[in-house]
């Protein structure tokens, strides 16, 4: 039997706080306050990925990181997407150069 993936098992760790009482839970209370605040914490933490990117340790990008891959899988778990989807749509893309895949998405490549 193979063990999962972390980011898998972080995400059934915040899937399993829906519905979950917000007051004993930062992730249930996230949940429940729907997508648009979940999405909102995640771009604030983008933000503190890209500025320890260019400013802060290693270590501290590592932790920045952690915490950005946490709220993507909040703000899955908040509209209902499994990461398998990802998986598939991240394994769709191999076959395909980066820039012939941007090309393809609405707007073209920029």
């Amino acid at each position: 039997m193979t063990e999962a993936h972390p980011l898998d098992r972080l995400f059934a760790r915040i899937a399993g706080r829906v519905g979950g009482d917000p007051e004993r839970s930062y992730t249930a209370k996230l949940l429940a306050a729907g997508p648009p605040k979940c999405a909102k914490k995640l771009g604030e933490e983008a933000v503190e990925v890209a500025l320890a990117g260019v400013a802060e340790s290693d270590e501290r990008l590592a932790e920045e990181s952690a915490d950005l891959l946490y709220h993507l899988c909040v703000l899955w778990a908040a509209r209902g997407l499994k990461p398998d989807q990802v998986y598939a749509a991240l394994a769709a893309r191999e076959a395909r150069s980066g820039l012939d895949e941007k090309k393809s998405r609405k707007g073209g490549a920029s």
